[in-house]
């Protein structure tokens, strides 16, 4: 089942993980471009609901991994998908030799989608490179680790503190503390979100946080003011 979430843009829910005990929603999107392909960004798992509902919206010419964690179930859509053309973030082609990855993610938009989206790789972090997307026709801003929000009482017991203390856990969305902690070139982590905060955003896609519909601007420039100031 998809979830329509403005021009050209759906959200595909997949299961909760868990990753060393935390629970974690997944979500990605569907994205149909204005030739009418269709690009898959950080694929959830696939199943005969969500796959049925992708096809009737066009064929799938891309598949993409945003950043090195985000792969589990990207296998599943490349058996699914033999001619969609799949793209890796930096780090993850030597993480998942199993798959073979067409292209690895650069600032540069490919192609298949650069009338559509437009993208930066947010450097400088020794847990991951991610790439972060603008869609274009429905002004969304798309994440996957880099910024999260969880609803107070999605976790439990201790994991409860853990989550406040890195600031997962709040009212607004948040990069979380190991994400800060782990910047080791904040000026190239400057020069990649000073290009976020540019784009005309009107909404906000997480892959672990409630989607964001108003002063999407706002919340970017306020969940990143530790970095720029």
């Amino acid at each position: 089942m998809l979830t329509p979430f403005g021009d050209g843009i759906w959200i595909a829910k997949g299961p909760v993980l868990c990753s060393y005990g935390f629970s974690f929603p997944t979500r990605c999107a569907v994205i149909k471009l204005v030739n009418g392909g269709v690009v898959i960004w950080s694929p959830v798992e696939l199943t005969e609901s969500i796959q049925e509902a992708i096809d009737a919206i066009g064929p799938v010419v891309a598949l993409i991994a945003p950043n090195s964690f985000h792969h589990q179930f990207f296998a599943q859509w490349v058996e699914a998908y033999p001619d969609a053309k799949c793209f890796a973030a930096p780090r993850l082609r030597e993480k998942r030799r199993d798959i073979v990855f067409n292209e690895v993610l650069e600032d540069r938009p490919d192609q298949i989608w650069a009338q559509d989206m437009a993208q930066v790789i947010v450097r400088g972090n020794l847990l991951t490179d991610e790439v972060v997307f603008f869609h274009k026709p429905s002004g969304t801003i798309l994440f996957t680790d880099l910024l999260q929000q969880f609803d107070k009482g999605w976790f439990k017991g201790w994991r409860a503190i853990v989550a406040r203390l890195d600031f997962i856990e709040s009212e607004k969305p948040q990069v979380p503390r190991k994400f800060r902690w782990a910047f080791r070139d904040r000026d190239a982590a400057r020069v990649s979100v000073k290009t976020i905060l540019s784009w005309p955003a009107q909404q906000v896609l997480m892959a672990h946080g409630r989607p964001v519909t108003s002063d999407a601007r706002g919340l970017l420039k306020r969940a990143f003011s530790w970095l720029t100031v």
